[in-house]
């Protein structure tokens, strides 16, 4: 699905399923060097069991047109115009890494528009190492390798979100080369994490949310490590609204290392009031 969003094209993985401003909708927002593909299993779940899906692809990522966004904040702006353009009045937020910040930002600016905000894979604040920020901008397919070593539990997971015969890693890999190669015109990975390095709204942000917020944590995450997500934890709790923490005991990519295990959370969670 195409939205014409602060004039030009956004596109949406929709599950399958037509678009229905009128059902609840859950929003999927994606990682540095990710697209909407890395929310499969979830988005189509959830598509075929009664939510409207938006899977996004960021601006300039892949399949979206404009200009990438160059800090947590303008993504967050776009996600808001998105469910405008999109006729969305309340909508829940998922995201993944640096798409969790986006969503957390996101859902403060909306309010009691955002019904549920879901954290997977997040910290704050999320600092990038300078040797890995400088390598993914002098050499994008080293720290591309960094990455998919340094994210997963195992480099030979079982077969996960995408069926039997699937090798995790190397799809990652796959997905990374494309969606850099997607933008001649800028290097996506260096400005995403440097979003991700530079955002320092967090806490802020946290105290402004007044939905519930889920937490889903990968055990062995080594990007995003448990203990750097306990400010931000700490802050949701300090909220009047519930928080929930499900750990997982994979990596950083839980949808797809975990994506059973995660697909659970984020149902049995967007199912309560």
């Amino acid at each position: 699905m195409e939205i014409t969003v602060n004039g030009a094209t956004a596109y949406c993985y929709t599950g399958g399923k037509p678009f229905d401003a009128a059902k609840p909708t859950v929003v999927f927002i994606h990682g540095v060097l990710n697209d909407h593909s890395v929310w499969i299993l979830q988005s189509r779940y959830l598509a075929h069991h009664g939510y409207n899906v938006l899977a996004v692809d960021l601006p300039g990522h892949c399949r979206s047109g404009g200009e990438a966004p160059a800090s947590v904040e303008a993504a967050a702006d776009f996600i808001v115009a998105l469910l405008d353009a999109a006729g969305v009045d309340k909508a829940a937020l998922i995201g993944h890494s640096w798409g969790s910040l986006i969503a957390l930002e996101a859902a403060a600016r909306l309010k009691e528009r955002a019904t549920h905000l879901v954290l997977v894979g997040t910290a704050y604040p999320m600092k990038v190492s300078p040797a890995l920020l400088e390598t993914s901008l002098s050499e994008p397919m080293k720290a591309l390798t960094m990455v998919n070593v340094f994210s997963r539990s195992t480099l030979a997971a079982p077969p996960s979100a995408l069926g039997p015969g699937t090798w995790v890693y190397g799809s990652s890999m796959a997905l990374g080369r494309r969606v850099l190669a997607s933008n001649t015109a800028v290097n996506v990975f260096h400005r995403g994490f440097s979003a991700c390095n530079n955002y320092a709204g967090g806490e802020e942000a946290m105290a402004q949310v007044l939905c519930p917020v889920l937490f889903v944590l990968g055990e062995q995450d080594q990007m995003t490590t448990p203990k750097a997500a306990q400010l931000l934890l700490a802050a949701a709790r300090q909220r009047a609204a519930r928080t929930v923490l499900h750990m997982v005991p994979v990596g950083h990519h839980q949808m797809t290392e975990a994506p059973e295990q995660t697909l659970s959370a984020m149902r049995q969670f967007l199912a309560s009031t």
